[in-house]
């Protein structure tokens, strides 16, 4: 997985540099320089006088010398250990010696580390006591430039405040890069054009290696100060799908820069030393990208999840990148949620409710016993209160589970040495079973179990991890009695994660890890209150003067675990789940699960051919035009057996025109106003207009003339719904009113009755409205650009949705009324969850979409320039411009096949397309 994946382009690396020396054999912080060949020359001046060749590391805070032969082991010495440096036989008794070994450097140290002897990765082995090394440089010349860096970040070393060793590591280290600059005969061709040049650091786990970045108009290159571990990272900017702003150290200071679209493995990443060079060259690679690669963001992907275009690991995998989590950084990586809550079952049942986690609570709330425990001592507990000491993800947490599979790591990160066999991750029931019961573990899970890499589980490389209290060796991880295998484990594990259940609660754990529940009362009242140092924005390191408390603090922060980056402010909307649609929910939102679809329909039967219209929708093609108004169309309504056509227009008529005979039939004026919409009543045989004139006009086709008139309103009736002997009309009066209609017995003998039932009020004048398909709820959009969604039943505003920066032209909701989608002026296409009424997908074009029709997942749009837009939601992409008016398009109509297509526009035509499939 991530870091399995992570780790092995690290080791082709270490192939091309034929090295068994990594970073990782650094200290936390410390960064690599320099390295010389060089004869480590053992029992010097005696007969056991013998040469080691390898190669010379100089650190920031250590020596480190690498034998050519891997039998012989690396040699690690810190330099705070360092008692005398010098040149070899420059004092003392060893004068004599100064001509013949004219290149060798002394070090006299009291402790020494030696480690991958015969390239074994085992826990560091020390030698105390005054010690004397010489090395002897291939090219003497050096010795002096090395002695002087080494003296002078002896000094480093011993000075006694951290924060004034770390300020004079920093200020060698910039000095250095200072006097480099980027090689640009590196460059892939000689015609590119160098776009910017700053110094940077390559950040990987554990560690970060120093040098320049370069940006031209071709390529991203980063040429590490020491060459290590090969000259040059070269990105071609065309293969980049994504990037990202990091915050690194809770500095934003990172930029992550990815080759794919769907994988947590980036392929270089820069942490920067200023914040200006971080956003320029986040600005050039992003401008580059607007060109190829549609940008994605959280919402986007939740309306693909929701839709099942991404799985429920998939959703997570981008969630957390979006969340500034990265498989680069141990102290930010990806987390992912126990699913599975029963270890000891030698059967899963996931079809059972009780195999899972609650994953509404965090893993501390799981046990009741150990919460109230936990919340007696937060009650007692001064500000800053928090519930749990221990975060559910750390950089120690992502290496006792990866430990098999990454020791290194492990013995960087505990200074050479392994931890306690009975700590080790050797069960996953027992694991689970602390997480449980234990009084300060409350860790989640990480990618890899849910990913396809056994390696994790198995010691394939033969560590020896220790010995437990029970006699046994620290081996493979032992499973539940469920799975066969370490391959059936995960196997059944991503089964589970993508099981209907987390499926229909999945969304819960995301409102604790990066909604809603994260911050604030919402993470009080769900018991998700962790440390306040994890939290982003929990302290101003700039604001720390004291550079001991500054070093101390960013050091408890990356040890202790970050929250992500909170990505949601309201409650995240659940997957769209067939077993979730005919499941009735007792809450607030009732009236949209009312509009769920239950068991197959006749409707259904039609489903295929409307699919696969709309599949096709780009192939629109234009079959007739008419211009039988004088000003722009603003309805179209159309006869159940499509024979007969009625707009409404600007220029105050109604007009009938006949699609078989191409002949306009009637023409009725109601009044000297703009008519604004118009619809069919059921049975097709009267039509109703709403009038600027502030009225609404019922007409009679079969006797020919106004049938009655609704004076409903103070201003212009802007839109008009029917549903059910129910009129829903809009106005300019900040109003939506609610009607009874009660139909006449006879077609034109006698008037309507009509019964105001609710009124809706708003702030401003109502430009649109749209019904659910079970008319219980209503969506209406205003001129100062908010969406409303309204609960019918209860004449209720459920949510209030700033959407849109202007006037809201045209608003519907998706066929299974789980969304609502809404075009504004301000040339945004926005969709709204119905449950939650969060945001979750914004499209942006260059100009307003006036009208729309849409069947979820895509939208055929009217521009203001008279083009007919094709969207794909999903793909967060425009697919297709059909050319269409030579204005803009004001109406559109559909039919129940989804083949035949209506437009109405500014130019007065009246235009007819079909699909050609």
């Amino acid at each position: 997985m991530a870091f399995i994946r992570k780790k092995r382009r690290e080791q082709q690396l270490q192939l091309y540099s034929k090295e068994r020396f990594s970073l990782l054999l650094l200290n936390l912080e410390e960064y690599y320089f320099e390295q010389h060949t060089a004869n480590h020359i053992r029992h010097k001046g005696s007969q056991n006088e013998r040469k080691i060749r390898g190669s010379l590391k100089i650190c920031s805070k250590s020596v480190i010398f690498e034998p050519d032969a891997i039998s012989q082991p690396i040699i690690k010495i810190p330099l705070r250990d360092c008692i005398k440096i010098g040149k070899h036989g420059e004092n003392g008794a060893n004068r004599h010696f100064a001509k013949v070994v004219s290149g060798g450097i002394s070090l006299i140290f009291s402790q020494v580390y030696f480690i991958k002897e015969h390239n074994i990765v085992a826990p560091y082995k020390i030698e105390r006591g005054t010690m004397e090394y010489v090395f002897e440089l291939d090219v003497s010349g050096k010795v002096e430039g090395v002695v002087e860096t080494l003296l002078q970040l002896h000094r480093a070393s011993c000075l006694d405040k951290l924060g004034d060793q770390t300020a004079m590591i920093t200020a060698i280290l910039q000095s250095r890069l200072a006097r480099t600059s980027f090689d640009k005969n590196r460059f892939q061709s000689v015609s590119e054009k160098l776009h910017m040049e700053c110094k940077a650091e390559m950040v990987t786990p554990l560690v970060t290696n120093p040098g320049h970045v370069c940006i031209t108009d071709t390529n991203l290159y980063f040429q590490p100060l020491n060459g290590y571990p090969k000259p040059m990272v070269q990105i071609t900017l065309h293969d980049v799908r994504r990037i990202y702003k990091r915050r690194h150290g809770l500095m934003p200071l990172g930029l992550e820069v990815f080759c794919t679209e769907d994988d947590l493995c980036s392929d270089v990443y820069l942490k920067f030393y200023e914040r200006q060079d971080r956003d320029d060259l986040y600005f050039y690679i992003a401008t580059y990208l607007e060109h190829h690669v549609a940008e994605r963001t959280a919402e986007g992907y939740t309306l693909q999840w929701q839709r099942g275009l991404l799985s429920n690991y998939q959703y997570l995998l981008h969630l957390n990148t979006l969340a500034d989590r990265s498989c680069n950084d141990l102290s930010q990586y990806p987390v992912f949620p126990w699913v599975v809550g029963d270890y000891s079952s030698s059967e899963l049942d996931l079809s059972n409710p009780g195999t899972f986690r609650d994953l509404s609570k965090p893993v501390g709330a799981l046990n009741k016993e150990r919460l109230e425990r936990l919340l007696t001592r937060y009650q007692e507990m001064p500000e800053p209160k928090f519930m749990y000491g221990s975060h559910y993800s750390s950089p120690g947490y992502v290496l006792f589970y990866l430990v098999r599979i990454a020791p290194e790591y492990m013995l960087c990160l505990q200074n050479g040495r392994f931890d306690n066999a009975d700590r080790m991750f050797n069960s996953i029931a027992e694991t689970w079973k602390n997480c449980l019961d234990g009084a300060t573990d409350f860790k989640e899970l990480i990618p890899e179990f849910y990913g396809d890499d056994v390696s994790f589980l198995v010691n394939s490389l033969k560590l020896d991890l220790g010995k437990r209290q029970g006699g046994q060796m620290v081996d493979d991880v032992e499973l539940p009695p469920w799975a066969r295998s370490p391959e059936d484990f995960l196997q059944k594990s991503r089964d589970a994660l993508e099981s209907d259940y987390v499926s229909e609660h999945l969304h819960e754990w995301i409102d604790l890890v990066f909604g809603y529940k994260q911050k604030g009362r919402d993470a009080v009242g769900a018991h998700n209150v962790f440390h306040p140092l994890t939290y982003e924005g929990g302290v101003d390191l700039n604001s720390i003067e004291d550079p001991d408390e500054k070093v101390a603090m960013l050091t408890q922060i990356l040890e202790f675990g970050q929250t992500p980056k909170q990505l949601f402010v309201t409650p995240h909307p659940r997957r769209i789940t067939p077993k979730f649609k005919s499941l009735s929910q007792p809450s607030r939102y009732n009236a949209s699960t009312a509009d769920t679809p239950g068991e197959e329909s006749f409707e259904d039967l039609t489903e295929e051919s409307r699919t696969l219209a709309w599949s096709n929708i780009t192939r629109l093609q234009l079959h007739e035009q008419h211009r039988i108004h004088k000003e722009a169309v603003t309805g179209i309504a159309v006869s159940r057996s499509g024979s007969s056509v009625f707009t409404t227009s600007q220029d105050s008529t109604l007009k009938m025109f006949s699609k078989e005979s191409k002949m306009l039939q009637r023409s009725i004026s109601f009044s000297n106003m703009a008519l604004s919409s118009c619809l069919l009543l059921p049975g097709d045989a009267t039509v109703v207009s709403s009038s600027w004139d502030n009225n609404v006009y019922f007409y009679s086709i079969a006797f020919g003339r106004r049938q009655d008139t609704l004076m409903g309103h103070d201003d212009a009736v802007s839109k008009i719904c029917w549903h059910d002997n129910r009129l829903y009309s809009a106005s300019w009066d900040s109003t939506v009113k609610v009607w009874s209609g009660v139909p006449a017995e006879m077609p034109g003998s006698r008037r309507h009755q009509f019964d105001l039932l609710a009124e809706l009020e708003h702030d401003v004048s109502v430009d649109t409205i749209s019904l659910s398909a079970a008319s219980t709820l209503l969506v209406s959009g205003t001129k100062e650009g908010t969406v409303t969604i309204w609960d019918l039943t209860a004449a209720t505003i459920l949510h209030q949705i700033p959407c849109h920066s202007g006037t809201v032209c045209d608003t519907a909701f998706s066929p299974d009324s789980r969304h609502v989608l809404s075009a504004g002026a301000d040339g945004c296409l926005n969709v709204v969850d119905v449950q939650t009424g969060m945001l979750i997908s914004s499209m942006t074009s260059e100009e307003p979409q006036r009208c729309f029709l849409w069947d979820g997942n895509s939208v055929l749009s009217g521009s203001q320039s008279g083009e007919l837009l094709v969207w794909d939601l999903l793909g967060g992409k425009i697919r297709e411009r059909i050319q269409g008016h030579t204005g803009a398009v004001t109406c559109m109509w559909m039919n129940d096949q989804c083949s035949s297509v209506i437009t109405g526009g500014e130019d007065r035509q009246l235009m007819f397309w079909k699909l050609q499939y």
